[in-house]
């Protein structure tokens, strides 16, 4: 019985160690296989067209920033459709044709609903959607970035989400976790022959392949990218990235906003990580690489739960006087660190973030919080209120 527990308790710190190197083996592979780039295609001057969803829950403040920013794109063939799920839309005013108010009947209280709330009301056959929230701000040549993955053959592009504000520790720290999953689940899965995880937000896709993916399904709560990216990795399909298709993104600036936040998140990992397992065997069996890795990562736990579970094995080892396993968790932890400090390094980020990594551990102490909250999470709140209404020239500044 000792036996069997003591083997039990070796896999599970392998399951869960593996976790602190993959980034850094990620990296190495990333080093090795060189970057294929992807020119705009004698037939842009077509501009295909592109339907901009922007979904609002609730909260219509932050609004009119974003649609300054999307009118301000460097393309014409586009509509915008604003779905105002539970809003008060007596202020929303534009006059720009392109811009079309949607107020659903009744209440949605889902992102897939709103969605094809909108798709359902195209005013016309959109080749191409993009999913922007009622915080973002698009860089004016982010249609053009996108497009210039669909040309090589992609039917599924998450863009890169920056920064817009940096205002708080929490919102630093917030924008230092993105510059770390862009750079491993974004730039480097890509290019090592992967998929990028989908972020929510600031992603497109061929309008068939959107409705093929989740046109059966009813999503509520968070999560609807993570069933998202299974279905399209399910059928074979990559999802490609692109760092320059920019939209900016608001960060958590207060720490009831983070445990909210979180919370849903967490409560979208336990409720969907399953699906790893699914792709990871269907990977093995059809020899599919893309499909292989995106399960591992499907299945990686959120960050500050495998680092804490790493702390505990790490003691425990040292209190039972497993030293020798105690320093291959250390070891893990020194790769945990390099990569992690690779992809911040990488990314040059604003000196504020930088002084804010010292703040992790209140970070993290945050998202414990949350963990305790998450079951209920999506009682708490259905989606996060926002407090920044910066226009996209006050940003790039």
């Amino acid at each position: 019985m000792w036996t069997l527990l003591k083997d039990i308790a070796y896999l599970v710190q392998v399951l869960i160690g593996y976790n602190l190197v993959l980034p850094l083996l990620i990296f190495l592979l990333y080093l090795v296989v060189p970057r294929r780039k992807y020119p705009l295609s004698a037939k842009e001057a077509e501009e295909p067209d592109f339907a901009l969803i922007v979904t609002a829950y609730q909260y219509t403040d932050s609004l009119p920033p974003v649609i300054e920013s999307i009118l301000k794109l460097n393309y014409r063939n586009f509509l915008v459709y604003i779905v105002a799920d539970n809003c008060d839309v007596s202020g929303l005013k534009f006059s720009d044709e392109r811009v079309i108010v949607l107020r659903p009947e009744t209440t949605l209280a889902s992102n897939t609903r709103s969605h094809f709330y909108a798709i359902n009301r195209f005013r016309r056959a959109h080749k191409y959607l993009v999913i922007i929230d009622s915080d973002n701000l698009t860089d004016p040549e982010c249609l053009h970035e996108l497009n210039r993955m669909f040309d090589a053959g992609f039917e599924a592009v998450q863009g890169a989400r920056l920064a817009k504000n940096l205002d708080t520790t929490f919102a630093c720290l917030d924008a230092s976790r993105d510059l770390y999953y862009h750079f491993y689940d974004g730039e480097a899965l890509f290019r090592i022959g992967s998929s990028a995880t989908l972020c929510g937000s600031g992603m497109a896709f061929t309008t068939d392949l959107y409705k093929s993916c989740l046109g059966h399904l009813d999503i509520t709560g968070a999560g609807f990218d993570k069933v998202l990216q299974m279905e399209i990795v399910r059928r074979g399909k990559r999802i490609a990235f692109n760092e320059r298709a920019i939209v900016f993104d608001e960060k958590t600036t207060k720490s009831d906003q983070l445990v909210k936040q979180r919370a849903r998140w967490i409560n979208t990992w336990f409720k969907y990580f399953k699906f790893g397992f699914t792709l990871v065997g269907k990977g093995l069996t059809g020899f599919n690489f893309n499909q292989l890795l995106f399960g591992f990562i499907l299945l990686r736990p959120p960050l500050f739960i495998f680092l804490l579970l790493s702390v505990l094995f790490l003691g425990a080892n040292l209190l039972l006087g497993y030293y020798f396993i105690a320093l291959l968790w250390a070891i893990g932890f020194g790769c945990f660190v390099l990569g992690f400090m690779i992809a911040i390094i990488r990314a040059k980020p604003d000196k504020r973030i930088v002084k804010s990594l010292v703040s992790i551990p209140v970070f993290m102490f945050y998202q414990v919080i949350s963990l305790f909250k998450a079951k209920k999470a999506n009682k708490i709140s259905v989606a996060t209120q926002h407090y920044h209404s910066k226009s996209i020239d006050e940003i790039k500044k």
